[in-house]
């Protein structure tokens, strides 16, 4: 009989990318393992994971607002179904294991599989745990986590230091460069600066670059700009209004290897996820924290990396004033540039998937 695995999370891209991942290296370590991935219903996994090969079913599970709603009357009832939903899911796959990366559908997944006897895992991004996760710590065997001191917030018996698992294609990102110069339409002997806002796109970073553009336009860079959906159209007409066809908007990039493959230096947030490729691509980065993310946990995220001068960080309500100034220095100064990118370089754990798959696999009897 084939090992089975459930992956379960997501609703962002700093969720759904790290449980691709695990999934990727458990195939290369078992090509015969049988893998299902239980998500929410209406998020963008819904569409990620089958785009990546792997089937999922989707929980009608949401999240509470955080303002008073009256969309929160219907949480305790989404919750129940979802949970009823999932306890389905778990007798009918019949897992060996379960494995949770953070997000609404983790939840009732784990839950689920760990009072059917079912071992579980889950996989914590963040330098400060997630609620999902904080709540399903006591159940599960293994947690693997990211960035040390996580005792803070589980069972340190219980903690395995894996660093977060990212794709092998972004791995392999450095050496992509003349692809992803063809890819984009971009000049090699021009500099680039590459900006990503997740994957719904920074208001903020946005917002502080269309400002600034004719700043970008006159120094001769060439930009790939993700702006996410909400954006984009907006950032390509300031675009044509100002003919400047060297800076380039999408509202997703799919092709990451590719946009990282092609930068000079990198404007992001401090999720996560971005923060663990920036170390595996040693890029020269600048961080701008999304500032309502909880318990501000992108600003320690991105001190982790600041705090060893392996990043520069400027905060969202400096961003207006400072983002563009402070990105064209970096780009014009390769000393910067090289001893961000040694310095970040030390700070990446290229083995995490494999490091991981290899603790859910541990899990099974």
């Amino acid at each position: 009989m084939p090992k089975r695995v459930i992956i379960s999370g997501g609703g962002t891209g700093g969720h759904i990318y790290p449980a691709i991942a695990i999934a990727n290296a458990l195939k290369t370590i078992d090509p015969t393992i049988e893998i299902l991935f239980v998500g929410a219903e209406g998020k963008m996994e819904m569409e990620k994971v089958p785009r990546a090969g792997y089937r999922i079913i989707g929980l009608p599970v949401v999240g509470i607002k955080r303002q008073l709603t009256l969309e929160n009357l219907a949480f305790p009832f989404k919750l129940g179904r979802s949970f009823l939903r999932a306890q389905q899911v778990v007798r009918e796959f019949r897992p060996d294991v379960a494995v949770g990366v953070g997000g609404y559908a983790s939840g009732p997944v784990l839950l689920a599989a760990s009072l059917k006897g079912l071992p579980t895992l889950i996989q914590e991004q963040n330098s400060y745990a997630g609620l999902t996760n904080k709540l399903l710590a006591r159940r599960a065997k293994t947690i693997c986590v990211a960035y040390p001191g996580m005792e803070a917030f589980f069972p340190a018996q219980k903690i395995i230091l894996t660093g977060n698992p990212v794709r092998t294609d972004i791995i392999q990102a450095g050496t992509k460069r003349m692809d992803g110069l063809a890819f984009f339409g971009l000049e090699p002997d021009r500099k680039t600066l590459l900006i990503i806002g997740g994957s719904q796109g920074a208001r903020t970073i946005n917002e502080s670059i269309e400002k600034d553009l004719r700043l970008l336009i006159e120094a001769g860079y060439q930009v790939v700009w993700q702006t996410g959906p909400v954006f984009v159209e907006r950032a390509r007409k300031a675009i044509a209004d100002a003919g400047a066809s060297r800076i380039k908007a999408f509202d997703f990039i799919y092709e990451m290897d590719l946009a990282y493959a092609v930068a000079d230096a990198v404007v992001s947030r401090a999720g996560a996820l971005s923060v663990s490729e920036l170390c595996l691509v040693k890029k020269p980065a600048i961080l701008v924290p999304f500032p309502a993310a909880s318990e501000d946990h992108q600003t320690k995220n991105a001190l982790s990396l600041v705090n060893r001068n392996a990043a520069l960080l400027i905060a969202d309500r400096e961003a207006p004033a400072e983002l563009v100034p402070a990105a064209l220095r970096l780009l014009d100064d390769p000393v910067q540039q090289h001893t961000l990118s040694q310095n970040i370089s030390g700070l990446a754990r290229p083995k995490a998937a494999r490091e991981i798959a290899e603790e859910v696999l541990k899990l099974i009897k």
